[in-house]
């Protein structure tokens, strides 16, 4: 069993930091170690796991999809130690979170009841925002982010979970103007498109060989609320890109349907706080119920 997890830390250091030399850095190891203990455990799986250039490391699919699997197996580990530790001492006291609006209420705040439930002296602080709130200056113990980190002095972040994207549309719309087979037959189509501040959102695929394809969609239909958005495809006004956690229900309320057999860029969910030198047990258990819980919610 310990030579099973031998290299599995530094692997998903090396992912979740963007680098070898980043992973080393942050696990105070040579970058030569890191890459040494990788290769190892190339080895020892007999996949190549990062496609390897002189300026940086990208994951192959096979390592995309071993390093979802090691997330969550870490996450449990860590979820049980949380478990075992919240045991000997009680999760009590107030926290307050931010979180992205929809986001938040599908996808967190479930989770979030589920642990307040378990633990009745945990106090909840609940706030919706889609802007990026300062914690400091605002009185945050923890926030919810989707996408790149920016560069905040003083904030600690885990990744805890993935968001993927998805092209959509509804039977009715399919049946009656057909289902595109190509991203280029997308032009000859209505599309609905997320918009924020007067800019649209561009669609960016993944092709097969891992490279990305930007497709900027031409539409008289912008919206600026993803549930807003997935209800105008639902009633046939056109093909939306949407979140894969929330086009389920839609999908299996047979409102919509998948379109194209095309894949996103990951888009990373992280839980930031503020730096401290030991996290509080009401923040260390609000962190693992998220990263051990939000991955199955959100496929």
């Amino acid at each position: 069993m310990n030579e099973m997890l031998n290299g599995i830390p530094e692997f998903v250091e090396a992912v979740e930091a963007g680098g070898f030399s980043a992973a080393a850095a942050r696990m105070n190891l040579s970058r030569s170690a890191i890459g040494k203990t990788i290769a190892r455990l190339e080895r020892r799986l007999n996949v190549r796991l990062f496609h390897r250039t002189t300026r940086m490391q990208s994951l192959t699919d096979e390592g995309q999809a071993f390093y979802e699997r090691c997330r969550r197996a870490l996450d449990e580990i860590q979820s049980g130690e949380a478990m075992l530790e919240s045991g000997k001492r009680e999760v009590t006291g107030r926290l307050r979170i931010s979180m992205p609006v929809l986001f938040g209420r599908r996808c967190a705040v479930p989770l979030l009841l589920e642990l307040a439930r378990i633990h009745p002296k945990l106090e909840l602080d609940l706030s919706f925002s889609d802007r990026v709130v300062d914690l400091f200056d605002e009185g945050f113990d923890l926030a919810i982010r989707n996408g790149v980190l920016r560069d905040e002095a003083g904030l600690a972040a885990r990744k805890i979970a993935v968001h993927r994207m998805t092209l959509c549309a509804s039977p009715d719309y399919l049946a009656a103007r057909g289902t595109p087979q190509t991203i280029a037959a997308l032009d000859n189509h209505d599309l609905v498109v997320y918009a924020r501040s007067g800019q649209t959102k561009k669609w960016t695929f993944l092709q097969d060989d891992g490279t990305a394809v930007d497709y900027y969609p031409e539409t008289r239909l912008r919206l600026d609320d993803l549930e807003v958005l997935a209800d105008a495809a639902a009633a046939s006004m056109g093909i939306a890109w949407l979140p894969c956690w929330l086009v389920r229900d839609y999908v299996h309320a047979g409102k919509l349907m998948p379109v194209l057999n095309v894949s996103s860029r990951p888009v990373n969910v992280y839980a930031v706080w503020p730096q401290v030198p030991q996290l509080s047990l009401k923040t260390r258990a609000v962190i693992d119920q998220l990263a051990a819980r939000l991955p199955d919610v959100m496929d």
